[in-house]
């Protein structure tokens, strides 16, 4: 079965491969698109909810870093009824042909769309939807889709505004004139263009981008799409934006990650349960949550099979997770499997699926401006040990009370 709006063969794509680095250590044993959100979801439900519910049946999922922790996720594409005889979703693991023996590793997502190329042109695909996988967001693609065909352009690119016009920085800039035409493009700049910014979500001639790639390709300028692909659809003059309307995040670092969780505590976030759009995931059945006579919640996400005794507020308690009696847990993220021992504080702070905090150890600042800080997966803070705020413990390694400065690690990373 082939995808078709308005009499157009659709083929979406989900960039999937990136390392993820601002998101470490959440991403040092998983690829970006699994990291967990809200302790039920996975990022990347996020973008395949919205393909399934605008009617995309043909999914390509583009992957490179630690694809396994996602392909488990994904379940062959079961859980959003993509597991079809014909169309459906496909994963794309790199892989080497006759003219790349050292193997298709992508630098960028053009150059892995470059990689595709031949894949593409044997699709049939007339117009491709190429989509990011750590965007929080609801849209409908098929609206987006009938207004690139309508103006015939050479690329659609969703937009949003964002409040601080200082963050688009971090993003693809856009200018337009009249009825939406791009005027002006600027991937990542010095000093921003105003507060309109590319939500990567673009729909594409198939023949053009293809033959666009080819020509790139043989400059040896592929790199992201920002750099070179963009700006060169962009200069043909036939570039126009879709306005996206309603909740939009990145949540490609940890401030923004944590900020997310905030706003869906805060009720600005998306609205989950809406029977005529539900988000959809693959997820374990839990048991119910346990809150014990010591235990008190208050403005929280608390997922099934939960256990808590102590103090949570505005905070998300993953799957699974403990917060024993006299434990404190404020502001922070506790994902799936992880141990807060009693008497714990952790406050501002990420602690990741199958870290334990013992008994009495502080992690984080009580400020309210205080800088994040993060216990990797399967990390152990030890009994009496303190984390300060900007730095984490690896994945795996243990801090013991008075040896904080031989196992912390100020956090951080590039995109």
């Amino acid at each position: 079965m082939n995808t078709r709006i308005a009499g157009k063969k659709v083929l979406t794509i989900i960039l999937a491969g990136g390392k993820g680095s601002r998101l470490a250590p959440l991403t040092d044993q998983v690829a970006k698109p699994a990291v967990p959100f809200l302790g039920t979801y996975r990022l990347i439900d996020f973008s395949l909810s919205n393909v399934v519910h605008s009617g995309l049946q043909d999914v390509w999922i583009i992957e490179q870093y630690l694809p396994h922790s996602l392909n488990t996720h994904l379940a062959g594409g079961r859980p959003w009824d993509l597991d079809r005889t014909r169309g459906g979703l496909e994963v794309m693991p790199p892989f080497s042909g006759p003219q790349d023996d050292d193997g298709g590793f992508a630098e960028g997502n053009a150059h892995a769309l470059a990689l595709h190329t031949d894949l593409i042109r044997a699709s049939g695909a007339e117009v491709v939807l190429v989509l990011s996988a750590d965007h929080i967001y609801k849209l409908d693609y098929a609206p987006v889709i009938e207004q690139h065909l309508q103006t015939g352009a050479s690329v659609t690119m969703v937009t949003t505004d964002i409040a601080d016009p200082s963050e688009a920085t971090r993003f693809s800039n856009v200018k337009t004139g009249a009825q939406g035409k791009v005027t002006e493009f600027a991937y990542k700049p010095d000093e921003p263009l105003g507060r309109t910014v590319a939500c990567e979500v673009f729909v594409y001639d198939a023949d053009l981008l293809l033959s666009t790639l080819c020509t790139l390709e043989e400059e040896g300028q592929l790199g992201d799409y920002g750099e070179h692909l963009l700006p060169r659809l962009v200069e043909r003059g036939d570039a126009y934006t879709y306005p996206l309307e309603g909740y939009w995040l990145d949540v490609g670092t940890l401030d923004a990650y944590h900020q997310a969780h905030r706003d869906f505590l805060d009720g600005i976030g998306l609205e989950l349960d809406d029977p005529n759009w539900p988000f959809i995931t693959s997820s374990i059945t839990r048991p119910p949550t346990r809150i014990r006579p010591a235990g008190t919640i208050n403005e929280s996400f608390v997922c099934g099979g939960a256990d808590i005794s102590g103090t949570v507020v505005r905070s998300l308690i993953g799957p699974g997770a403990v917060v024993e009696k006299g434990a404190e847990v404020r502001d922070s993220i506790v994902q799936a499997g992880a141990v807060i021992r009693a008497g714990a504080q952790v406050s501002r702070a990420i602690v990741d699926r199958d870290a334990e905090v013992g008994e009495k150890a502080v992690v984080g600042g009580q400020s309210v401006n205080a800088r994040l800080c993060v216990v990797g997966a399967g990390a152990q803070v030890e009994a009496g040990a303190t984390l300060s705020p900007n730095l984490q413990v690896p994945p795996g390694a243990r801090l013991k009370a008075g040896a904080e400065a031989e196992v912390a690690e100020e956090l951080g990373g590039e995109s």
